[in-house]
């Protein structure tokens, strides 16, 4: 017998464990092949049988080899729970299955390393905006609207908007004339594609998210707008027409930036705005990070580095204060387009997040063009899970914070608002954006939900969430060409489209109950919630 090493990892040990039928199986290949974490292997296991054909007992040994696949014993090759062994099984031979007795977390930090991730946090779960409900507003006083026949106007402003007695305007034998520049706003629709990289995601799946974002606003007329997150471009997409559903990001790593800059003079259009990212919610304190696993060749083309860790620093260097950062960037960055182009800031929601607000809404240039707040339940590519789980902000308060703020000193709107964090959580993107904007926020972002719309089977409860290790199952935060080919482009795209033409109908039979034709910034009075400490906090009405 062999010595018990009590200390051994097995099966029983791992987060997944594959539940395998012998019996069904073919031994086709399929599942080995699928599995990009190498978790199954095929193995040859020694069986022995007894059995008698005789009218009296007579027992017989037969001994065999018989090939089979097995789950590994390994903390680097363990099942993710991805489940592709399943899908590409024909005989329902093959699946994983969450196992309760894990003792994974605890043996994972092999050689004194945090544990990375991708994904949401799996420990704030619990969200504020469950708690909130739409509630029905007099039909008296404010007459319901019909929701299929109705004309709605579903708009929000992308940069700075100027109050009316700040308006260059002048009247002139009854004429009304333009004095000097206005700052530059864009209407676009409440609902923004959140920042994912050329790197972060792979180029199928940036392509599909840039496609339905073209096609909305082509065929169907939704200004929705895209962001390309830190990386930069395809220098065809800078050039071509579609430039202007484009927001260009540019963060603390500056990657990418080079080559916008080579291309402002050859750009057909505009984009439709800049966005310059000092941190993200998920994990503040951590900075960006691109593993070098997913820098492939075009990455390293795209962003102008070689192959290796990409890391973003936590906040831009040499900013020290909220009006250094209008002097330095959002100055120049208009520059650079001319004051064409609005310029917002992305900050992740923290403590001081109502000062940073009215700080910009001091700002004398008048081109700060947004403010945008990123709680700690947002998706990230790649972080140490303690950061992922344990820092940040939940969004819902912050925005109500900064709003009130606003309110107060009479400047709600001038700059607009968005926030993003966890939007569409539980699937539905339009309840949570039409709470979100009742709340404050003009607009929302949304980004975790987007790649999974385009088929990612990762979750808030521990399965998959391996966006930074390249090795992805389903072919949309990986640079492996193998991998990256089993992504449709026209299928996801085509599912990001069918979600948000069901959310812009969902938007309105959400609208129409209380009464508005346009986006009901700040109408906390169609808000009650069941929770006390909820309706302290936000200033909204508690009912039982």
């Amino acid at each position: 017998m062999e010595t018990v090493a009590t200390q051994d990892v097995t099966v029983n040990d791992l987060p997944w464990k594959i539940e395998y039928k012998s019996e069904r199986c073919t031994m086709c290949g399929n599942c080995v092949a699928a599995c990009t974490f190498k978790a199954i292997e095929p193995v040859m296991e020694r069986r022995s049988t007894t059995f008698s054909t005789g009218n009296q007992p007579e027992p017989t040994s037969k001994h065999s080899a018989v090939l089979v696949i097995k789950q590994k014993n390994s903390i680097t090759e363990s099942c993710t729970g991805c489940g592709m062994c399943e899908k590409t099984c024909p005989n329902q031979a093959i699946k994983p299955v969450r196992n309760q007795d894990s003792r994974f977390n605890l043996l994972a930090r092999k050689g004194g390393s945090p544990i990375k991730r991708g994904g949401r946090s799996n420990l704030n779960s619990a969200r504020t905006l469950d708690n909130i409900i739409i509630g029905r507003i007099s039909q008296m006083t404010d007459p319901a609207l019909d929701s299929e026949r109705h004309t709605f106007d579903i708009l929000a402003p992308f940069g700075r908007v100027l109050p009316a007695n700040e308006l260059p305007l002048s009247v002139k034998n009854g004429e009304i004339n333009l004095t000097g520049k206005l700052p530059p706003v864009n209407w676009i629709y409440p609902v923004i594609f959140s920042d994912m990289s050329i790197g972060a995601l792979s180029t199928r799946a940036w392509e599909a998210v840039a496609l339905a974002t073209a096609y909305l606003n082509e065929k169907y007329n939704m200004p929705v707008r895209m962001s390309s997150g830190e990386g930069g471009m395809p220098v065809k997409l800078l050039e071509s027409e579609q430039l202007k559903y484009m927001i260009l990001q540019i963060a603390s790593g500056h990657f990418g930036w080079n080559r916008i800059v080579k291309s402002i003079p050859k750009m057909k259009v505009d984009p439709a705005g800049i966005l310059i990212k000092i941190g993200q919610g998920a994990k503040p304190g951590d900075g960006g990070l691109l593993p070098a696993a997913k820098v492939a060749s075009h990455v390293q083309a795209i962003r102008g580095v070689p192959k290796a860790d990409l890391m973003s620093p936590p906040n831009h260097q040499g900013l020290y204060s909220i009006e250094e950062s209008v002097q330095k960037m959002f100055l120049s960055m208009n520059a650079a387009f001319k004051f064409r182009v609005p310029v917002a800031i992305k900050c992740a929601a923290s403590a001081t997040s109502v000062s940073v607000y009215n700080n910009l809404l001091r700002d004398p240039y008048k081109i700060c063009g947004g403010f945008f707040l990123d709680g700690i339940q947002g998706g990230t590519g790649a972080a140490n899970e303690i950061s992922l789980d344990h820092t940040g902000h939940p969004i819902v308060s912050k925005t109500r914070e900064c709003y009130l703020s606003a309110v107060k000193q009479g400047r709600q709107g001038q700059i607009p608002l968005w926030s993003g964090g966890g939007v569409g959580l539980t699937g539905n993107a339009a309840a949570d954006a039409f709470k979100m904007i009742c709340l404050g926020a003009n607009g929302v972002f949304i980004g975790k939900l987007l790649i999974q719309l385009m088929g990612c089977v990762g979750n808030e409860q521990g399965r998959c969430n391996s966006c930074n290790t390249g090795k992805c199952p389903a072919g949309i935060c990986t640079q492996d060409p193998r991998l990256v080919q089993r992504l449709d482009i026209d299928k996801a795209a085509q599912n990001i489209v069918e979600y948000m033409l069901a959310l812009d109908s969902e938007l309105k039979k959400l609208m129409a109950p209380i009464g508005n034709s346009s986006v009901p910034v700040g109408r906390s009075d169609a808000l009650v919630t069941t929770d006390r400490g909820i309706a302290e906090k936000l200033a909204i009405q508690y009912v039982c």
